[in-house]
Order: C-alpha cells, then structure tokens, then sequence
C-alpha cells in the first residue's frame, strides 16, 4: 500500500454505510452515529478510499458561539482508520484534510473529545476544560449512554486556534 494509492475525498450519499461500519468498528474510541445521523450530515464527512473501501473518515460539527463578537468553534469527529492502515499518517492526513476543509469558516477554535489526545497533540491541540464548551457537552454528550456524566467521561477536551489565513475560492 502506498500513501498515493488512498484517495481522500468528500463523501457522498453511498459512503453512508461504510462509514456506519468505519465508525462502529471503533467502539472504545468512537461515540457511535446513528445511520441517519451521518447521512444528514454527509456533506460534513471526509472519507479515504483504498480499491473501493472506505478505510477512514474524519467529520466535523458547527457548535454555535453565543457571544456575537466570536466565530462559532467546529469540533473534528469522527476520525477512524482502518486497524492495519494505522501508524502510518493516515489519520494525520484526515484530521489536516478536515482542518483545511474548515478553514474559509474562519472558526474562532477547532475542538475534539478524545481518547487519544497525544496524536491530537502532534496536531497542535491542547487540553482544555471540559466547562469551556458546555454547549457541546449539553448538545452532544448528555444523550451519551457510555458514561453517567460528561465530566466525569474519560474522553479528553482539547483545542487549536487555527492560524489566520487569506480564503480561497
């Protein structure tokens, strides 16, 4: 396998159940999506493709910004690569592919909740409060049947500031 022969891409409708599977197959480091979930929101995933195999994704979520002198933060989702295609830059170039694709929103942060905040870290995130998004905390993680509360969930808050940059078309 070569880094040229997996081609990134934007998902389309027929990704939908290959990245159900690419997601589920990560139980202990994914929140799972339901079905109808990512297809309302396929126009938000990213897929790697491998011979006509999704072998990973990588997503993002818009989370409002109350204070009207702030962008809205996006929080990256959903990164999941195939267990034989891991260690080797993959999930690198997903979580850049998703940076870069959310860059001409200008967003004040970008943020994850992970399980696994050293390769978030070589990225550039930091550990961050959990109290300083409540309103993904609320929005996502209340209805979370893994853990009786998002406080006290294992899952670890980081953020980036992305750098400014001129959009291009």
């Amino acid at each position: 396998m070569t880094r040229d022969a997996i081609q990134l891409r934007k998902a389309r409708f027929g990704d939908g159940r290959a990245i159900f599977q690419r997601i589920k197959a990560h139980p202990n480091e994914l929140v799972p999506r339901p079905l109808s979930d990512i297809m309302l929101n396929i126009d938000r995933f990213l897929v790697a493709e491998l011979d006509g195999e999704i072998v990973a994704t990588a997503s993002w979520s818009v989370l409002p910004e109350l204070d009207p002198t702030k962008n809205p933060s996006i929080e990256i989702q959903s990164v999941s690569v195939r267990d034989d295609l891991q260690k080797h830059g993959l999930g690198r170039r997903m979580v850049e592919a998703a940076m870069e694709r959310v860059a001409e929103f200008k967003p004040d942060q970008l943020i994850v909740l992970t399980f696994t905040p050293p390769f978030f870290a070589k990225l550039g995130f930091h550990p961050i409060p959990k109290e300083k998004i409540l309103y993904k905390l609320y929005k996502g993680c209340m209805n979370c049947a893994k853990y009786d509360s998002p406080l006290t969930c294992p899952e670890v808050a980081m953020a980036l500031t992305p750098a400014p940059r001129e959009a291009s078309l």
